[in-house]
């Protein structure tokens, strides 16, 4: 292994430190101020050097991207369905991304049969926020990793373009959450580390474990649609699931955060890699 010089060391770590503290997701939020910390002064101007990144054939345009990716289709809505609502308010372009149809996800139904009912659900929930969907072509309960999966999760993500991408945290008791999280972490390596990536928390201390997060979103004044687009998704029990996990879950981040409700993140940075945003 290279040495690496204490001085050399130190500064890139500062240089890692900063990156995060410039692109944090409250930072990023407080767009609707027209503060400091706008959009804009978060990610540099869309007409800057860096707007096209390593993806790099077509360049990012004035609205800003993120995309949501989620194992199954009520993922994105839990995991992260507040700070989605806030970016769509803020003149985002937000797309979520769901990995499989949630095949197995209804006892007693063929996949087909519970693929069918879960897409629905699905489009009804992103009728509510305003998001625009996706679906892979992976089977609920029999996620896999290979090259062509990988290969797959590039390609979806690199004709996107995003400036963010949130996703599942990586120990997870639940199988495809992992998977789907190592799957979007290749493909943030193999960008180039073009985006800005964020992994979000599912049903901590069942799912999501050892989640410390590092970027919080205050979602007090969307909790109540956030709640109404995961209800959309009826054939999962979604009112316990609300009032047993999501809702404490998002009490707690508030009371660590200062607010009635939020979402916590952990962002993830490159060491020693440049970031696309100008510091």
């Amino acid at each position: 292994m290279k040495k690496v010089s204490r001085r050399n060391w130190i500064k890139a770590s500062a240089g890692v430190a900063a990156s995060a503290a410039a692109l944090s997701l409250p930072s990023i939020l407080n767009a609707a101020s027209g503060g400091p910390n706008s959009l804009n002064s978060a990610f540099g101007n869309s007409n800057s050097k860096n707007s096209a990144g390593e993806f790099g054939s077509k360049p990012r345009n004035s609205r800003r991207k993120a995309l949501i990716i989620g194992a199954h289709p009520d993922d994105p809505e839990t995991i992260a369905g507040g700070t989605m609502i806030r970016l769509l308010e803020a003149g985002w372009d937000v797309l979520c991304v769901y990995l499989t149809r949630g095949e197995a996800g209804i006892k007693g139904m063929s996949g087909d049969q519970a693929a069918a009912i879960r897409e629905k659900e699905c489009i009804a929930a992103c009728k509510v926020t305003g998001a625009r969907y996706q679906f892979m072509s992976q089977v609920d309960g029999a996620t896999e990793i290979t090259k062509e999966r990988y290969a797959e999760m590039l390609a979806v993500i690199k004709k996107e373009n995003p400036e963010i991408v949130i996703t599942h945290w990586p120990i997870d008791t639940h199988r495809d959450h992992r998977i789907c999280s190592i799957l979007v972490y290749d493909a943030w390596r193999q960008s180039g580390y073009n985006f800005n990536l964020f992994y979000a928390e599912a049903m901590t201390g069942m799912q999501s474990m050892k989640f410390l997060p590092t970027d919080y979103v205050d979602i007090s004044a969307v909790a109540e649609k956030k709640h109404k687009a995961c209800l959309c998704h009826e054939s999962q029990g979604m009112p316990e699931l609300l009032s047993d996990w999501h809702i404490p879950m998002e009490k707690f981040r508030g009371m660590e955060y200062g607010c009635a409700y939020a979402e916590g993140f952990i962002h993830l940075t490159a060491h020693l890699s440049p970031s696309f945003v100008e510091l």
